[in-house]
Protein backbone atom coordinates (compact mmCIF):
# COMPACT_ATOMS: atom_id res chain seq x y z
CA UNK A 1 0.00 0.00 0.00
CA UNK A 2 1.35 3.24 -1.19
CA UNK A 3 1.77 6.14 1.43
CA UNK A 4 -0.95 8.64 -0.56
CA UNK A 5 -3.44 6.32 -0.48
CA UNK A 6 -2.80 4.93 3.08
CA UNK A 7 -2.85 8.30 4.52
CA UNK A 8 -6.39 9.12 2.28
CA UNK A 9 -7.63 5.61 3.90
CA UNK A 10 -7.51 6.85 7.30
CA UNK A 11 -9.35 10.42 6.40
CA UNK A 12 -11.95 8.65 4.91
CA UNK A 13 -12.42 6.18 8.05
CA UNK A 14 -11.91 8.79 10.62
CA UNK A 15 -14.51 10.52 12.49
CA UNK A 16 -13.91 13.68 13.81
CA UNK A 17 -17.04 15.35 15.29
CA UNK A 18 -15.20 19.04 14.64
CA UNK A 19 -15.47 18.82 11.39
CA UNK A 20 -19.09 19.24 11.26
CA UNK A 21 -19.57 20.18 7.66
CA UNK A 22 -17.65 17.36 5.80
CA UNK A 23 -19.46 14.98 7.21
CA UNK A 24 -22.69 15.82 5.46
CA UNK A 25 -21.17 16.87 2.57
CA UNK A 26 -19.28 13.57 2.19
CA UNK A 27 -22.41 11.89 2.83
CA UNK A 28 -24.45 14.12 0.17
CA UNK A 29 -21.75 13.05 -2.07
CA UNK A 30 -21.96 9.79 -1.98
CA UNK A 31 -25.41 9.49 -2.17
CA UNK A 32 -25.57 11.80 -5.08
CA UNK A 33 -23.12 9.35 -6.65
CA UNK A 34 -25.11 6.15 -6.08
CA UNK A 35 -28.63 7.88 -6.96
CA UNK A 36 -27.28 8.66 -10.50
CA UNK A 37 -25.80 5.28 -11.02
CA UNK A 38 -29.14 3.79 -9.88
CA UNK A 39 -31.25 5.92 -12.06
CA UNK A 40 -28.92 5.50 -14.86
CA UNK A 41 -28.83 1.39 -14.63
CA UNK A 42 -32.83 1.81 -14.87
CA UNK A 43 -32.98 3.59 -17.18
CA UNK A 44 -30.66 1.17 -19.29
CA UNK A 45 -32.17 -1.64 -18.40
CA UNK A 46 -35.56 -0.35 -18.94
CA UNK A 47 -35.23 0.47 -22.48
CA UNK A 48 -33.35 -2.40 -23.44
CA UNK A 49 -36.44 -3.98 -21.91
CA UNK A 50 -38.68 -1.97 -23.71
CA UNK A 51 -36.88 -2.57 -27.13
CA UNK A 52 -36.53 -6.44 -27.22
CA UNK A 53 -40.13 -6.86 -25.74
CA UNK A 54 -41.48 -4.81 -28.54
CA UNK A 55 -38.96 -6.30 -31.18
CA UNK A 56 -39.69 -9.99 -30.52
CA UNK A 57 -43.49 -9.22 -30.42
CA UNK A 58 -42.56 -7.72 -33.99
CA UNK A 59 -40.54 -10.69 -35.06
CA UNK A 60 -43.20 -13.34 -33.62
CA UNK A 61 -45.49 -12.08 -36.44
CA UNK A 62 -42.93 -11.75 -39.18
CA UNK A 63 -39.44 -14.01 -38.13
CA UNK A 64 -36.03 -11.64 -38.82
CA UNK A 65 -36.06 -12.04 -42.67
CA UNK A 66 -39.03 -13.14 -44.72
CA UNK A 67 -38.51 -14.53 -48.29
CA UNK A 68 -41.14 -13.35 -50.62
CA UNK A 69 -42.32 -12.80 -54.46
CA UNK A 70 -41.34 -9.61 -55.54
CA UNK A 71 -45.17 -8.94 -56.75
CA UNK A 72 -46.32 -9.03 -53.23
CA UNK A 73 -44.35 -5.67 -52.57
CA UNK A 74 -47.01 -4.04 -55.10
CA UNK A 75 -49.42 -6.36 -54.70
CA UNK A 76 -53.03 -5.48 -51.81
CA UNK A 77 -52.39 -9.95 -51.85
CA UNK A 78 -49.60 -11.65 -51.45
CA UNK A 79 -48.17 -13.68 -54.12
CA UNK A 80 -47.00 -16.86 -54.27
CA UNK A 81 -43.68 -18.27 -54.60
CA UNK A 82 -41.98 -22.13 -54.64
CA UNK A 83 -41.25 -23.15 -50.88
CA UNK A 84 -40.78 -26.65 -51.24
CA UNK A 85 -38.54 -28.83 -48.71
CA UNK A 86 -35.35 -28.54 -50.61
CA UNK A 87 -35.36 -24.72 -50.89
CA UNK A 88 -36.16 -24.68 -46.75
CA UNK A 89 -33.29 -27.49 -46.17
CA UNK A 90 -30.63 -25.42 -48.04
CA UNK A 91 -31.61 -21.85 -45.79
CA UNK A 92 -31.89 -24.19 -42.84
CA UNK A 93 -28.49 -25.49 -43.61
CA UNK A 94 -26.72 -21.78 -43.24
CA UNK A 95 -24.42 -21.07 -40.60
CA UNK A 96 -26.58 -17.66 -39.26
CA UNK A 97 -30.09 -19.33 -39.74
CA UNK A 98 -31.70 -20.86 -37.29
CA UNK A 99 -35.59 -21.58 -38.12
CA UNK A 100 -37.14 -21.77 -41.49
CA UNK A 101 -41.15 -22.01 -41.42
CA UNK A 102 -43.71 -21.53 -44.91
CA UNK A 103 -46.61 -19.06 -44.22
CA UNK A 104 -49.41 -18.05 -46.15
CA UNK A 105 -51.56 -15.38 -45.94
CA UNK A 106 -55.01 -14.58 -47.66
CA UNK A 107 -57.21 -11.19 -46.33
CA UNK A 108 -60.67 -11.13 -45.54
CA UNK A 109 -63.84 -10.45 -44.17
CA UNK A 110 -65.04 -11.66 -40.60
CA UNK A 111 -69.10 -11.27 -40.31
CA UNK A 112 -71.53 -11.51 -37.15
CA UNK A 113 -75.08 -10.41 -37.19
CA UNK A 114 -73.68 -7.30 -35.02
CA UNK A 115 -70.62 -6.46 -36.65
CA UNK A 116 -67.50 -7.05 -39.37
CA UNK A 117 -64.34 -6.83 -39.60
CA UNK A 118 -61.30 -7.16 -41.89
CA UNK A 119 -59.14 -9.67 -41.09
CA UNK A 120 -55.29 -11.61 -42.55
CA UNK A 121 -55.12 -14.83 -42.26
CA UNK A 122 -51.80 -16.05 -41.84
CA UNK A 123 -51.71 -19.79 -42.22
CA UNK A 124 -48.91 -22.17 -40.53
CA UNK A 125 -47.40 -25.55 -41.53
CA UNK A 126 -46.72 -28.27 -38.76
CA UNK A 127 -42.53 -26.51 -38.47
CA UNK A 128 -43.88 -23.03 -37.05
CA UNK A 129 -42.51 -22.45 -33.91
CA UNK A 130 -45.39 -21.91 -31.31
CA UNK A 131 -43.57 -20.54 -28.96
CA UNK A 132 -44.84 -16.98 -29.90
CA UNK A 133 -48.26 -17.51 -29.74
CA UNK A 134 -48.23 -19.59 -26.81
CA UNK A 135 -46.42 -16.46 -24.70
CA UNK A 136 -49.63 -14.42 -25.61
CA UNK A 137 -52.31 -17.05 -25.62
CA UNK A 138 -54.66 -15.82 -22.86
CA UNK A 139 -57.28 -18.75 -23.20
CA UNK A 140 -58.28 -21.69 -25.36
CA UNK A 141 -55.55 -23.74 -27.27
CA UNK A 142 -53.45 -23.27 -30.16
CA UNK A 143 -54.97 -24.15 -33.51
CA UNK A 144 -53.48 -27.75 -35.37
CA UNK A 145 -50.76 -26.16 -37.87
CA UNK A 146 -50.52 -28.38 -40.78
CA UNK A 147 -49.50 -28.70 -44.39
CA UNK A 148 -51.82 -31.28 -44.85
CA UNK A 149 -54.96 -31.26 -43.57
CA UNK A 150 -57.37 -28.16 -43.28
CA UNK A 151 -59.01 -27.96 -39.81
CA UNK A 152 -60.40 -24.29 -39.95
CA UNK A 153 -59.54 -23.72 -36.66
CA UNK A 154 -58.02 -20.05 -35.70
CA UNK A 155 -56.98 -18.17 -32.70
CA UNK A 156 -57.93 -14.50 -33.05
CA UNK A 157 -56.94 -11.76 -30.91
CA UNK A 158 -58.70 -10.16 -28.10
CA UNK A 159 -58.86 -7.10 -29.90
CA UNK A 160 -61.22 -8.77 -33.14
CA UNK A 161 -62.96 -10.91 -30.27
CA UNK A 162 -64.45 -7.74 -28.46
CA UNK A 163 -65.20 -5.81 -31.54
CA UNK A 164 -67.17 -8.82 -32.74
CA UNK A 165 -68.22 -10.33 -29.67
CA UNK A 166 -66.65 -13.91 -29.81
CA UNK A 167 -65.54 -15.96 -27.56
CA UNK A 168 -63.39 -19.31 -27.79
CA UNK A 169 -65.92 -22.54 -29.04
CA UNK A 170 -67.70 -20.10 -31.19
CA UNK A 171 -68.00 -19.96 -35.25
CA UNK A 172 -67.64 -17.30 -37.18
CA UNK A 173 -68.23 -16.94 -40.84
CA UNK A 174 -65.60 -15.55 -43.09
CA UNK A 175 -65.47 -13.88 -47.07
CA UNK A 176 -63.05 -13.76 -49.20
CA UNK A 177 -62.89 -11.68 -52.20
CA UNK A 178 -61.35 -12.86 -55.59
CA UNK A 179 -62.77 -13.43 -58.68
CA UNK A 180 -65.65 -14.89 -57.16
CA UNK A 181 -66.98 -14.61 -53.04
CA UNK A 182 -65.27 -17.39 -51.01
CA UNK A 183 -67.20 -18.02 -47.60
CA UNK A 184 -65.65 -20.57 -44.54
CA UNK A 185 -66.84 -20.56 -41.72
CA UNK A 186 -64.28 -20.98 -38.90
CA UNK A 187 -63.68 -22.12 -35.10
CA UNK A 188 -62.08 -20.36 -32.60
CA UNK A 189 -59.79 -22.17 -30.64
CA UNK A 190 -57.86 -19.41 -28.70
CA UNK A 191 -57.48 -15.65 -28.51
CA UNK A 192 -54.45 -13.87 -27.79
CA UNK A 193 -52.98 -10.47 -27.20
CA UNK A 194 -49.98 -9.17 -27.69
CA UNK A 195 -51.26 -5.36 -27.36
CA UNK A 196 -49.31 -4.22 -30.82
CA UNK A 197 -52.71 -2.57 -32.37
CA UNK A 198 -51.14 -2.58 -35.51
CA UNK A 199 -50.86 -6.36 -35.88
CA UNK A 200 -53.46 -7.53 -32.98
CA UNK A 201 -56.46 -5.37 -35.27
CA UNK A 202 -55.84 -8.11 -37.57
CA UNK A 203 -53.90 -10.86 -37.87
CA UNK A 204 -55.53 -14.11 -37.26
CA UNK A 205 -53.74 -17.61 -37.06
CA UNK A 206 -54.84 -20.99 -38.53
CA UNK A 207 -53.14 -23.78 -40.59
CA UNK A 208 -51.17 -23.61 -43.75
CA UNK A 209 -53.58 -25.95 -45.83
CA UNK A 210 -56.92 -23.91 -44.93
CA UNK A 211 -55.57 -20.38 -46.13
CA UNK A 212 -53.35 -22.08 -49.48
CA UNK A 213 -56.69 -23.58 -50.59
CA UNK A 214 -58.63 -20.26 -50.03
CA UNK A 215 -55.80 -18.22 -52.48
CA UNK A 216 -56.08 -21.30 -54.62
CA UNK A 217 -52.27 -22.23 -54.73
CA UNK A 218 -50.58 -25.34 -55.70
CA UNK A 219 -49.45 -27.67 -52.95
CA UNK A 220 -45.65 -26.63 -53.02
CA UNK A 221 -46.74 -22.42 -53.04
CA UNK A 222 -47.17 -20.20 -50.08
CA UNK A 223 -46.61 -16.68 -49.83
CA UNK A 224 -43.59 -16.58 -48.25
CA UNK A 225 -40.56 -17.92 -45.37
CA UNK A 226 -40.12 -16.45 -42.45
CA UNK A 227 -35.95 -16.78 -41.44
CA UNK A 228 -35.17 -16.83 -37.61
CA UNK A 229 -31.44 -15.74 -37.29
CA UNK A 230 -29.56 -16.33 -34.25
CA UNK A 231 -28.06 -13.15 -33.37
CA UNK A 232 -30.44 -10.23 -33.98
CA UNK A 233 -27.28 -7.88 -34.11
CA UNK A 234 -26.08 -9.53 -37.15
CA UNK A 235 -29.51 -9.00 -38.71
CA UNK A 236 -28.15 -7.02 -41.89
CA UNK A 237 -25.51 -9.07 -42.05
CA UNK A 238 -27.42 -11.92 -42.60
CA UNK A 239 -30.17 -10.51 -44.83
CA UNK A 240 -27.38 -9.04 -47.22
CA UNK A 241 -26.00 -13.05 -47.44
CA UNK A 242 -29.50 -14.51 -48.20
CA UNK A 243 -30.37 -11.56 -50.68
CA UNK A 244 -26.90 -12.39 -52.60
CA UNK A 245 -28.40 -16.13 -53.11
CA UNK A 246 -31.76 -16.21 -53.40
CA UNK A 247 -32.69 -12.16 -55.14
CA UNK A 248 -33.41 -11.91 -58.92
CA UNK A 249 -33.73 -16.07 -58.97
CA UNK A 250 -37.05 -17.62 -60.21
CA UNK A 251 -39.08 -20.60 -58.83
CA UNK A 252 -40.21 -23.22 -61.77
CA UNK A 253 -43.59 -21.21 -61.89
CA UNK A 254 -41.97 -17.93 -63.14
CA UNK A 255 -42.08 -15.88 -59.85
CA UNK A 256 -38.79 -13.83 -58.41
CA UNK A 257 -37.86 -14.23 -54.94
CA UNK A 258 -36.71 -11.54 -53.05
CA UNK A 259 -35.33 -11.21 -49.62
CA UNK A 260 -36.54 -8.33 -46.93
CA UNK A 261 -35.60 -8.19 -43.27
CA UNK A 262 -37.94 -7.28 -40.47
CA UNK A 263 -36.82 -3.92 -39.76
CA UNK A 264 -37.29 -2.97 -43.87
CA UNK A 265 -40.96 -4.18 -43.59
CA UNK A 266 -42.00 -2.43 -40.69
CA UNK A 267 -39.50 0.78 -40.61
CA UNK A 268 -41.29 3.01 -38.88
CA UNK A 269 -41.62 1.01 -35.81
CA UNK A 270 -38.05 0.21 -35.95
CA UNK A 271 -37.27 3.81 -36.23
CA UNK A 272 -39.47 4.96 -33.36
CA UNK A 273 -37.89 2.24 -31.14
CA UNK A 274 -33.89 3.65 -32.18
CA UNK A 275 -35.24 7.21 -31.17
CA UNK A 276 -35.36 5.95 -27.55
CA UNK A 277 -31.82 5.08 -27.32
CA UNK A 278 -31.90 9.10 -27.02
CA UNK A 279 -33.93 9.49 -23.99
CA UNK A 280 -31.03 6.91 -22.58
CA UNK A 281 -28.19 9.35 -23.37
CA UNK A 282 -29.82 12.76 -21.86
CA UNK A 283 -30.48 10.82 -18.88
CA UNK A 284 -26.83 9.14 -18.51
CA UNK A 285 -25.78 12.82 -19.23
CA UNK A 286 -28.15 14.31 -16.52
CA UNK A 287 -27.11 11.88 -14.31
CA UNK A 288 -23.10 12.54 -14.80
CA UNK A 289 -23.55 15.69 -14.19
CA UNK A 290 -25.25 15.12 -10.85
CA UNK A 291 -22.58 12.94 -9.88
CA UNK A 292 -19.89 15.66 -10.69
CA UNK A 293 -21.48 18.03 -9.11
CA UNK A 294 -22.14 16.69 -5.47
CA UNK A 295 -18.31 15.05 -5.85
CA UNK A 296 -17.01 18.22 -6.62
CA UNK A 297 -18.58 19.92 -3.81
CA UNK A 298 -18.01 17.89 -1.62
CA UNK A 299 -14.24 18.04 -2.39
CA UNK A 300 -14.13 21.50 -2.23
CA UNK A 301 -15.91 21.45 1.06
CA UNK A 302 -13.02 18.58 2.66
CA UNK A 303 -10.18 20.52 1.11
CA UNK A 304 -10.79 23.51 2.51
CA UNK A 305 -11.95 22.24 6.43
CA UNK A 306 -8.19 20.10 5.78
CA UNK A 307 -5.83 23.00 5.49
CA UNK A 308 -4.60 22.38 8.55
CA UNK A 309 -3.98 18.77 7.65
CA UNK A 310 -2.44 19.91 4.12
CA UNK A 311 -0.11 22.41 6.23
CA UNK A 312 1.27 19.65 8.24
CA UNK A 313 1.87 17.13 5.26
CA UNK A 314 3.86 20.01 3.35
CA UNK A 315 5.64 20.94 6.25
CA UNK A 316 6.85 17.57 6.72
CA UNK A 317 7.94 17.51 3.10
CA UNK A 318 5.11 16.40 0.79
CA UNK A 319 4.73 17.98 -2.56
CA UNK A 320 1.77 19.70 -4.04
CA UNK A 321 1.36 16.46 -5.91
CA UNK A 322 1.23 14.06 -3.13
CA UNK A 323 -1.34 16.11 -1.35
CA UNK A 324 -3.06 16.05 -4.50
CA UNK A 325 -3.14 12.13 -4.49
CA UNK A 326 -4.35 11.57 -0.90
CA UNK A 327 -7.04 14.01 -1.98
CA UNK A 328 -7.77 12.02 -5.34
CA UNK A 329 -7.58 8.62 -3.40
CA UNK A 330 -10.22 9.77 -0.81
CA UNK A 331 -12.80 10.75 -3.67
CA UNK A 332 -12.21 7.63 -5.66
CA UNK A 333 -13.23 5.60 -2.25
CA UNK A 334 -16.13 7.63 -1.75
CA UNK A 335 -17.22 7.47 -5.61
CA UNK A 336 -16.66 3.40 -5.05
CA UNK A 337 -18.93 3.08 -1.85
CA UNK A 338 -21.35 5.45 -3.77
CA UNK A 339 -20.70 2.80 -6.94
CA UNK A 340 -21.77 0.02 -4.51
CA UNK A 341 -24.47 1.49 -3.14
CA UNK A 342 -26.12 2.49 -6.54
CA UNK A 343 -25.31 -1.12 -8.13
CA UNK A 344 -27.57 -2.43 -5.07
CA UNK A 345 -30.27 -0.26 -5.47
CA UNK A 346 -29.98 -0.13 -9.58
CA UNK A 347 -29.56 -4.04 -10.11
CA UNK A 348 -31.94 -4.85 -7.01
CA UNK A 349 -35.14 -2.40 -7.96
CA UNK A 350 -34.27 -3.85 -11.74
CA UNK A 351 -34.89 -7.32 -10.01
CA UNK A 352 -37.66 -6.95 -8.18
CA UNK A 353 -39.09 -5.18 -11.69
CA UNK A 354 -38.53 -8.13 -14.07
CA UNK A 355 -39.88 -10.75 -11.08
CA UNK A 356 -42.99 -9.22 -9.62
CA UNK A 357 -43.64 -6.41 -12.63
CA UNK A 358 -44.85 -3.91 -9.16
CA UNK A 359 -45.12 -0.96 -11.63
CA UNK A 360 -47.72 -1.18 -14.59
CA UNK A 361 -48.28 0.73 -18.08
CA UNK A 362 -51.19 1.37 -19.91
CA UNK A 363 -50.66 -1.48 -23.12
CA UNK A 364 -52.86 0.54 -25.29
CA UNK A 365 -49.83 3.32 -25.27
CA UNK A 366 -46.59 1.77 -24.31
CA UNK A 367 -47.60 -1.84 -26.31
CA UNK A 368 -46.78 -3.72 -22.62
CA UNK A 369 -48.46 -3.86 -19.25
CA UNK A 370 -45.58 -3.37 -17.19
CA UNK A 371 -42.29 -2.13 -16.97
CA UNK A 372 -40.11 -4.75 -18.64
CA UNK A 373 -36.11 -5.14 -17.58
CA UNK A 374 -33.61 -6.85 -19.78
CA UNK A 375 -29.98 -6.94 -18.11
CA UNK A 376 -27.00 -5.93 -20.35
CA UNK A 377 -24.03 -6.80 -17.54
CA UNK A 378 -21.03 -5.57 -20.03
CA UNK A 379 -23.19 -2.32 -20.46
CA UNK A 380 -23.48 -2.35 -16.57
CA UNK A 381 -19.63 -2.19 -15.75
CA UNK A 382 -19.51 0.21 -18.49
CA UNK A 383 -21.55 2.48 -16.78
CA UNK A 384 -19.51 1.61 -13.50
CA UNK A 385 -16.08 2.39 -15.12
CA UNK A 386 -17.01 5.60 -16.66
CA UNK A 387 -18.58 6.91 -14.02
CA UNK A 388 -15.76 6.50 -11.54
CA UNK A 389 -13.29 7.89 -14.87
CA UNK A 390 -15.16 10.62 -15.95
CA UNK A 391 -15.74 12.36 -11.71
CA UNK A 392 -11.81 11.53 -11.20
CA UNK A 393 -11.39 13.43 -14.08
CA UNK A 394 -12.97 16.35 -13.29
CA UNK A 395 -12.06 16.24 -9.62
CA UNK A 396 -8.20 16.70 -10.80
CA UNK A 397 -9.30 20.70 -11.35
CA UNK A 398 -10.83 21.22 -7.72
CA UNK A 399 -7.95 19.32 -5.94
CA UNK A 400 -5.52 21.71 -7.84
CA UNK A 401 -6.68 24.21 -4.30
CA UNK A 402 -3.98 22.15 -2.96
CA UNK A 403 -1.12 23.80 -4.59
CA UNK A 404 -2.54 27.51 -3.45
CA UNK A 405 -2.38 26.72 0.24
CA UNK A 406 0.57 27.97 1.42
CA UNK A 407 1.59 26.31 5.28
CA UNK A 408 3.36 29.44 6.87
CA UNK A 409 -0.33 31.20 6.47
CA UNK A 410 -2.88 28.50 7.61
CA UNK A 411 0.06 28.12 10.78
CA UNK A 412 -0.27 32.09 11.22
CA UNK A 413 -3.60 32.04 11.30
CA UNK A 414 -3.82 28.91 14.26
Amino acid sequence: MNFEFSIAKRLYGHRDDGHRLSRPAVTIAMWGVAVGLAVMILSVCIILGFKDEIRQKVIGFGGHIELLNTQSLVSPEAQPITADDSLMNKLAERDEVLHVQRFCTKTGLFKTEEAFKGVVLRGFAEEYDTTFLARHLITGRMPHFSSTQATNEIAVSSRIARTLGLEVGQKVYAYFFAEQVKARRFLIVGIYETHLREFDNSIVFTDFVTTQRINGWEKDQSAGLEIRIRDFNHLEEATSNLAAIMNHTQDHYGATYTTHSITELYPGLFSWLSLLDTNVYVILILMVLLSLFTMTAGLLIIILERTNFIAVMKSLGSSNTQVRRIFMYFAALLIGRGLLLGNLLGIGLAILQQQFGLVHLDPSTYYVDAVPIQFSWPLILLLNVATMAVTLLVLTIPSLLVSNIQPARVMRFE
